[in-house]
């Protein structure tokens, strides 16, 4: 049985892995050290601004680190911090159950990504 003050102190990682961008970039940082320019490419199309939004938020959080390389051209890198691998095993869960009982969560979709609502005859 859960602890009933879970919801509050679970508020903290919630507010974390709040939004599809912050999602997908952790995941893209689980797979090591990025440039500013390479999860700007695997995240097309979140805009400059967002991206630098989610990772300054998640510096902010102790999740990941900023390391910036002087030189000609300056480049920027991202990084988990160790509080930020410990993450990863929540989203092996998700994926987890996702796999197991998430096959009912997806819609069916036309071509534009609306969701097509199902008639039964």
């Amino acid at each position: 049985m859960m602890d009933r003050s879970c919801p509050g102190t679970v508020e903290p990682i919630l507010e974390i892995l709040d939004g599809k961008w912050t999602l997908l970039l952790l995941f893209e940082l689980f797979n090591g050290t990025r440039r500013f320019g390479e999860l700007r490419r695997k995240l097309q199309p979140i805009s400059p601004k967002t991206l630098t939004d989610r990772l300054r938020m998640l510096e902010e959080k102790g999740i990941v680190t900023r390391t910036l390389y002087p030189g000609v051209p300056l480049h920027v890198e991202y990084e988990l911090t160790e509080s930020g691998q410990g993450l990863q095993p929540i989203f092996e869960a998700m994926w987890t159950w996702t796999q197991e009982h998430g096959a009912y969560l997806k819609e069916d979709r036309n071509e534009t990504g609306e969701e097509v609502e199902k008639v039964s005859q």
